[in-house]
């Protein structure tokens, strides 16, 4: 046997669509259809004029004969308008007899002939209310409501022409219905008007009209009815109705967008017992076999959405490179999708790779929107999706959803630790570009500060394309607003009191203006920038008497002779990962090479160095160069790293004795992955699914970079402290 006609309307109110159901069905008012069915809309029901005469009118023989007067005067005038108005002089002449509600009849089927459709509203609308059982009710009626039709009232006309097709047979009734079907299109009534559609479609004879009327429902049902209307006809829809399969295979449609896999079997499997042969067949039998794989993973095949065509294909190709390495020799099958940076086809290779492919988990994408929409993706399949994106929050889109990446609130917490819980600074100024990156990087920085007991005392913002940053060095030491200085004050006084001509005058304010001492209130500053706007910041900060390379005892002897000061205030430059900058022409990064001696003994953090002697880093590094290094001519960065690592992990849950068969087992496994050693650092994933590892701490010297041990300084930093480790 069959299912039974499901109970649709409860799924649909319980879908990923559920505000928008309960918006379209929000209260209704039962309403019954020409055919018997609910209407859903919110048109009282019934006859909208009343059931018996509001006025008694009266036979009247002078108004008869005023009646038969403007008839005569009617039929004599060729402007059916002014015909009118004499049928309306006896209607105001008359009003409560029989011959003045003729006559107001008789006026509105002129206006209605000359289209002057207002003013036929006007006199049918008088006449039916006034008298609603008049002789020419039904033809008042029906001209009333094509008059609707043809001045926008939809409603108005829907609600006349179903209550005239109810009692209606035949041809009439076909009218009828075709009509009220327009109407409740042009009302956007498109559950109404895909109900006579249907209805239509049952009564049709003979093949040509059972077409045309499955066209229709065609055309509603892919354009204008929504989930809840088509759910609503297909409820007791009989099989033996020409448009039934129509309706029911756009309704296993609406459960495979709705992921309501259950329902969408049982409406394939009956769509397919009761119409085989039906055109849309291949069609239904393809989502049948597709929801079907949705479950059959195959647990040694791993996705990979990555844009490798377009203007992000080098970071595709980065990582790419870095996944196959770490799955060398695996006989893990890779099945590499190109999102090419395209936000739907990023959805529609997820589902490609769920659906098709049978992939046990994905990695990837890079880019924000894609990462969005895959996450999403992922998260309805209920396919583990190990993304490599930055986007903010983007774990907290469903549990099936990991992230391995260099996050801002990662590396805003690494600098923080350091700076205060190692090296024991408790004040800090930030100095940061107007860009997202710079941004975020100083909000979270400043937030870790204040969370650990510090205190920010300046925060400067520059344009991400300035080059000078006198102005922004000033303000961070007050030698900017020196009108609020007590002591540039003072000194200006004196110049005034003094009897100087101009020139002498001017070198004294000069002076006084240079002679004004920085205000250093602060341990360090963060400035999470590219490596080449801090070597150009940085000197600035040395024009303004803040001393930077504070490891360097040789400098910081010249600077004592030079200045004449023997106490001197140092502080400390903190950076992120756009600090990492290439090997110059003299083997040293860049930003040694451009920022000298104004960078060295500063501190920045990244999520993998290359030069790390870490040992799995070592070894990838290694890897790297034998497998890629002939290719590429150049060392692997981050993006190779992180690749690596994230395909590594993959292998390492797939190669354990216990290994995942299916993808909840996947992800299960992938939430309790522990202290993975991988290039990027000993990893784990936290109760958010966010991958935690202890970052690269580096610091900057004459010979370049080199990573800071970071527990051995903290061991020493607790030494000193009396063991309070802080």
């Amino acid at each position: 046997m069959h299912a039974p006609a499901m109970d649709v309307l409860p799924t649909l109110r319980r879908s990923l669509v559920i505000a928008l159901a309960l918006l379209l069905t929000a209260c209704p008012r039962s309403t019954r259809t020409p055919s018997g069915g609910d209407t859903g809309g919110d048109l009282p029901s019934g006859d909208p004029f009343p059931t018996r005469p509001s006025v008694e009118a009266k036979k009247d023989p002078t108004a008869d004969a005023a009646l038969a007067q403007a008839s005569q005067t009617a039929r004599a005038t060729p402007d059916k308008k002014k015909a009118a108005e004499a049928y309306l002089s006896v209607r105001k002449a008359y009003p409560a007899t029989t011959a003045g509600q003729d006559a107001l009849y008789q006026a509105g089927v002129l206006f209605f002939e000359s289209k002057d459709f207002v003013n036929a509203r006007k006199s049918f609308n008088e006449l039916l209310f006034e008298n609603p059982l008049h002789s020419r009710a039904d033809d008042a009626k029906h001209k009333l409501a094509v008059s609707a039709m043809e001045v926008g009232a939809y409603r108005d006309a829907y609600q006349t022409l179903s209550s005239l097709a109810e009692r209606a047979s035949g041809a009439e009734r076909t009218q009828l219905l075709n009509e009220a079907a327009r109407a409740a299109e042009g009302a956007g009534l498109y559950g109404q008007a895909l109900q006579i559609a249907v209805d239509e479609a049952g009564q049709a004879q003979g093949a040509q009209a059972q077409a045309a009327a499955v066209a229709k429902v065609e055309a509603l049902v892919e354009g204008r009815a929504g989930f809840v209307d088509i759910a609503r006809v297909a409820e007791g829809l009989s099989p033996s109705n020409p448009a039934w399969p129509v309706i029911t295979f756009k309704l296993a449609r609406v459960y495979y967008h709705l992921r309501d896999w259950t329902r969408l079997e049982e409406t394939l499997n009956r769509f397919l017992a009761q119409a085989p042969g039906h055109a849309f067949a291949p069609q239904a039998r393809e989502l049948l076999a597709r929801a079907t794989r949705r479950v059959e993973a195959r647990p040694r095949t791993v996705g990979v959405l990555l844009p490798m065509t377009g203007r992000y294909q080098p970071i595709g190709e980065a990582v790419l490179r870095g996944i196959q390495l770490g799955l060398e020799g695996s006989g893990v099958e890779l099945v590499v999708k190109d999102t090419q940076g395209d936000v739907n086809k990023t959805g529609q290779a997820m589902e490609q790779l769920a659906f098709d492919d049978g992939a046990i988990a994905v990695l990837g994408p890079l880019l924000a929107d894609d990462s969005k929409r895959a996450a999403l993706v992922a998260e309805e399949l209920q396919v583990p999706l190990l993304t490599m994106s930055r986007q903010d929050g983007i774990t907290e889109l469903g549990s099936y959803v990991f992230r391995n990446m260099l996050t801002n609130a990662a590396q805003a917490e690494a600098i923080a630790d350091y700076a205060m819980n190692v090296k024991g600074y408790k004040r800090f100024a930030l100095l940061y570009p107007n860009i997202p990156y710079g941004v975020e990087l100083a909000d979270a920085f400043w937030d870790q500060v204040v969370a650990r007991g510090g205190g920010v005392r300046g925060a400067e913002r520059y344009s991400h394309d300035q080059t000078t940053f006198t102005t922004e060095a000033k303000k961070l030491v007050g030698r900017y607003y020196l009108d609020d200085r007590g002591d540039y004050i003072e000194g200006v006084r004196d110049v005034q009191g003094e009897n100087l001509d101009a020139f002498r005058r001017r070198k004294a304010m000069e002076k006084v203006k240079s002679g004004v001492e920085p205000i250093i209130d602060f341990d360090a500053i963060f400035m999470p920038d590219d490596w080449r706007r801090v070597s150009l910041v940085a000197p600035a900060l040395a024009v303004e008497d803040i001393v930077t390379n504070a490891c360097d005892p040789r400098d910081l002897e010249r600077i004592r002779k030079t200045t004449g000061k023997k106490e001197l205030k140092t502080v400390t430059l903190f950076g992120a990962n756009q600090w990492s900058s290439p090997k110059g022409r003299s083997g040293l990064p860049e930003l040694v090479e451009r920022g000298g001696k104004f960078v060295t003994c500063s501190v920045f953090v990244d999520g993998f160095f290359v030069d790390s002697q870490r040992p799995a880093t070592r070894r990838f590094v290694e890897q790297y160069r034998e497998a890629y290094r002939a290719e590429t001519g150049r060392d692997p960065g981050l993006l190779e790293a992180i690749g690596y690592d994230s395909g590594r992990m993959l292998r390492q849950l797939m190669e354990q004795k216990d290994a995942p068969r299916t993808r909840a087992q996947m992800r299960d496994a992938m939430a309790n992955l522990k202290d993975f050693d991988g290039a990027t650092g000993r990893t784990s994933f936290n109760a958010k699914r966010e991958a935690v590892k202890q970052l690269f701490l580096l610091s900057i010297d004459n010979k370049g970079v080199t990573e800071i041990n970071v527990e051995k300084e903290r061991q020493k930093a607790a030494s000193a402290s009396g063991g309070s480790g802080t």
